[in-house]
């Protein structure tokens, strides 16, 4: 096997599909997060050490004495989503920026020479953006998340200016894939479970989003470890350069669950949803990157592992 890989938020929607990549490549696993998860379950998902804890100097010293020294830290543990940082602002800075700054200080006391790559979101670019955005075009967040992931970025910067710390930020833009139980997919699917005529979603439809197929964000984690950590920390966009419109989008997974059912629009947009978050991906296609998982083949299969999940 490959030197270890720790995935802090293993246990989380795109940690689960890091950790099946890397060790569909031979590289040993092991995860820091929230929640218990026996053994032979999280080894099934390629995780072969899981601590079930708070991301602190303790536990991040068991875990070191139990899977040894990682080559490559990829911190995905944090917020995951727009919505529950406005029900919970304070919450979701703990997880976030905390469990980031207990990381980072405990990597330049005890492994100062392993590289971090900090998953990030588009979320920092905030509204206004009318094309596809680049890397420096950061604006003002549009909600805590948004600040949170900001600030994310900030101290990973500052570690690596004033201690050296090799690292770099991973902005995901609209990830999804099978497992994804929460946003427009879930929702979607469970609304159409129940067989209405029609459903009516907030927006109006013309919105643009930038999917991205987690194991393609798997792959490109990867990829940025390999490549870009160093004390400067470089930042990247995650994203598929395929910007679609919500309207196309819902018309998607319509489609592949196989009803005649319309789709309309409230024209009320929720908080923290900007009307376009489109990547620049120049940065990505320097890397040699290409998404692999085109969205109309991303969505039959979520469709099917929903059913699956369901029951139908």
């Amino acid at each position: 096997m490959s030197p270890a890989a720790w995935i802090t938020g293993a246990r989380g929607f795109l940690g689960r599909n890091l950790a099946r990549h890397l060790s569909a490549s031979r590289t040993e696993v092991a995860g820091i997060g929230h929640g218990h998860w026996p053994a032979q379950e999280a080894a099934a998902e390629g995780v072969s050490h899981w601590v079930n804890a708070d991301i602190n100097a303790a536990s991040l010293d068991g875990l070191l004495a139990e899977a040894g020294r990682p080559g490559v830290i990829y911190h995905l543990a944090g917020g995951s989503a727009v919505g529950p940082s406005f029900a919970n602002p304070l919450e979701d800075f703990e997880r976030t920026v905390h469990t980031t700054v207990r990381l980072l200080d405990w990597v330049r006391r005890q492994v100062p020479e392993v590289p971090v790559v900090a998953v990030s979101s588009a979320a920092v670019y905030g509204a206004g953006h009318e094309g596809p955005i680049g890397e420096g075009m950061v604006g003002t967040p549009y909600s805590p998340y948004g600040y949170h992931k900001s600030i994310v970025e900030t101290l990973c910067r500052s570690y690596g200016q004033n201690f050296g710390l090799r690292a770099a930020v991973l902005r995901v833009f609209s990830a999804y894939g099978a497992g994804l139980r929460k946003q427009i997919l879930w929702d979607l699917c469970s609304r159409l479970a129940s067989g209405p005529d029609g459903l009516t979603l907030d927006g109006t439809g013309r919105e643009r989003r930038d999917w991205i197929h987690a194991s393609d964000v798997a792959r490109l984690l990867e990829l940025v470890a390999e490549r870009l950590p160093g004390p400067d920390v470089p930042v990247v966009n995650g994203a598929s350069g395929a910007g679609r419109s919500v309207a196309d989008f819902a018309g998607l997974v319509v489609a592949a669950w196989g009803v005649d059912c319309e789709v309309g629009f409230s024209g009320k947009s929720r908080p923290g949803d900007p009307v376009n978050l489109l990547a620049d991906v120049t940065k990505l296609r320097a890397l040699g990157f290409e998404s692999r998982v085109p969205l109309e083949d991303g969505v039959r299969d979520y469709v099917a592992w929903f059913r699956r999940a369901a029951g139908r």
